[in-house]
């Protein structure tokens, strides 16, 4: 029995277009477009409709950096692949990329096989996987080629946390070299880990023990030599580079200068590093290890340059690197010593109504909005045109967008599994109605109609910006 819905009179807003116009979706699939009260609307016919005068009608947005039941420094991120996927719903994002973990001494296969055994069943959207790469050997380099052919192209490799998942120099040289072999890409966590190291047991000693030196330890300058480093060793290797969560305006500035060399280098960053600061990790009470993450959040004036940088396509892509760990019991393990913190903020639920309040804000173009957050992730993880978009053929993964809904953010009233908002109290305008996922409605004007399982393990292509 194959299944028809019409969504009615909204304003379709892509990447590259914006029009008044009904959208035809059939057995889970966009079949058809036609211009709002036309004969070619007029003659959609379907067992639902769903009104959107007045409403925007948008792709689902695709969070390519989350990390749902991540292990981290003795805990455990608090959102379950069920409950992370379904605050992701909630929204407006209805495709996740998560990092399946490789640990030292074990293979990528094994990683990968843990990180499908948690998310198969249990998600309420769609979702795919990197491979994060902690061990480079010779078994892992062919790994990787494996990885590649069954849909997972992306490895991503960190130059902090030495003693965990730190890569040094060579090992990164063979993994990119390998990469530009197979197609894949890699992703970098581009922090000075050995040089931050030695400025956290120096603060420590000084009995610099609060969140906010969590943030004046990991300087902005080292985030820049990393990135600069990263950028020289992927144009040794003939590689593509993804840098992930850049937070620094000298960071986007090698970024810039890369690309203004022509070279494959690509750079994304998080609302925190766009709507937070220093200011939150100052916070008493050790309030402020609420916004310990990695890298961390920076002082104020370093906005205005990230906001640029999406503006003039040097960062390509705002991700969410979700990674929640609640205040009490978790967060907590860092009284006395900022390095005990888990690292990571909720965001997944925030990161659609927070860059359309940039769209309010004046910072982004409607369309900009939804190519950083849909179209841009798709495209550079080998899933568009199926997710990203709204035209026919792609997934009907759509949301209906009220641009005038005004909402105030709240661990009160959000669905992430933590105890807190990392945006409490901010007001924003705009806000998801209806979320359909593979044509399937699962949000129905403000309430779940999905449920786990829904969603699907999702194979990609290899990055489809390389030339």
């Amino acid at each position: 029995m194959s299944s028809r819905t019409v969504i009615r009179g909204g304003l379709v807003i892509t990447a590259s277009d914006e029009i008044h116009a009904d959208v035809l979706v059939e057995d889970g699939r966009v079949a058809a477009l036609a211009a709002s009260h036309t004969p070619a609307a007029g003659a959609f016919t379907a067992e639902r409709v769903i009104d959107a005068t007045g409403k925007y009608v948008i792709p689902g947005g695709v969070d390519a950096h989350t990390h749902m039941e991540l292990p981290f420094g003795g805990t455990f991120a608090s959102d379950t692949f069920e409950t992370g996927t379904r605050a992701a719903a909630w929204g407006g994002t209805t495709t996740i990329v998560d990092f399946a973990v490789q640990s030292v001494g074990h293979s990528l296969r094994e990683g990968l096989d843990t990180w499908h055994a948690k998310a198969e069943g249990n998600c309420a959207i769609d979702y795919a996987f990197h491979m994060i790469v902690s061990d480079v050997n010779d078994e892992t380099l062919k790994e990787m080629d494996l990885l590649v052919e069954e849909g997972v192209t992306s490895f991503k490799q960190f130059m902090a946390y030495p003693g965990v998942f730190y890569s040094d120099d060579g090992q990164i040289l063979r993994a990119m070299q390998r990469s530009a072999d197979n197609g894949g890409l890699i992703m970098m966590h581009a922090e000075n880990g050995i040089a931050i190291d030695v400025l956290v047991e120096q603060a420590l000693a000084r009995g610099e023990t609060d969140p906010r030196y969590h943030g004046e330890v990991r300087k902005a300058l080292l985030e820049a030599e990393a990135t600069h480093r990263a950028i020289r060793l992927a144009q040794v290797a003939g590689a593509p580079l993804y840098v992930v969560h850049v937070s620094a305006m000298e960071a986007v500035a090698e970024l810039a200068r890369a690309r203004d060399e022509g070279l494959n280098v690509f750079g994304e960053t998080c609302p925190q590093y766009l709507f937070l600061s220093t200011d939150n990790l100052a916070e008493p009470d050790f309030e402020g290890a609420k916004y310990v993450c990695s890298t961390p959040l920076r002082p104020r004036e370093h906005q205005a340059k990230l906001w640029q940088g999406l503006r003039t396509n040097d960062l390509q892509v705002v991700s969410t690197d979700h990674c929640p760990f609640c205040f009490v019991g978790q967060k907590e393990l860092g009284r006395g010593d900022f390095s005990k913190i888990p690292n990571g903020l909720p965001g997944v639920e925030n990161r659609m109504d927070l860059l359309h309040q940039a769209v309010v804000d004046g910072h982004l173009s409607r369309r900009r909005w939804i190519e950083i957050a849909c179209a841009t992730p798709a495209r550079m993880f080998g899933l568009y045109p199926k997710k990203g978009t709204i035209a026919p053929g792609a997934d009907a993964d759509i949301v209906l967008y009220d641009p005038h809904a005004e909402q105030v953010m709240s661990a009160g009233t959000h669905h992430m599994n933590v105890d807190y908002s990392a945006y409490e109290g901010k007001r924003t305008t705009g806000r998801v109605e209806t979320v359909l996922s593979r044509g399937e409605v699962i949000i129905d004007q403000r309430e779940y109609t999905g449920h786990a399982g829904h969603g699907v393990f999702t194979p990609r292509s290899t990055c489809q910006y390389l030339n």
